[in-house]
């Protein structure tokens, strides 16, 4: 499933928004959980997150992730790929049900959005990393600090 917003065939008006806006959300199976993943296009710029739902979600959690956490989620992403804007055209409404149809059967996301996943992965991997790292210098200073003390107690009395 894969659902994108604004329409293709809408004209809106650019009064509140400047520049090209769209987001796409695609449901799938990925063997073990149903995950949606978020695209979102804001003047050539790609941002990609990955939505874990677990069990197969029903339309009213669909709704709800929309309507509620998904401009938090979006938020959240940093890591952003280029992409080209390409104006979209009047399309023949049989060779749009083709390609809704062609997208339905995909079960799989756009090798944009899975670079830009990667990306984000990516940073968060080395953020990690780096705290990691820096716990593990803590306990280090930690237990040297507990070594020392001991052996000037053991020492005190001369």
């Amino acid at each position: 499933m894969s659902v994108t917003f604004p329409p293709r065939d809408v004209h809106r008006s650019n009064d509140f928004l400047e520049g090209e806006f769209r987001v796409k959300l695609t449901v799938f199976y990925d063997g073990q959980f149903w995950v949606g993943v978020v695209e979102e296009i804001v003047d050539g710029k790609l941002k990609a997150g990955k939505y874990l739902f677990g069990s197969e979600p029903k339309d009213q959690e669909v709704f709800a992730l929309v309507n509620t956490t998904l401009l938090d989620f979006m938020n959240g992403l940093s890591e952003q790929l280029s992409v080209e804007n390409r104006e979209p055209k009047k399309m023949n409404p049989k060779r749009l049900a083709r390609q809704v149809a062609r997208e339905m059967k995909a079960s799989g996301v756009s090798t944009f959005a899975q670079a830009a996943l990667q990306l984000e992965y990516e940073k968060r991997k080395k953020e990690k990393q780096m705290l990691n790292k820096a716990r593990r210098e803590e306990l280090e200073e930690y237990k040297r600090e507990i070594r020392r003390k001991k052996a000037k107690e053991k020492h005190r009395g001369r």
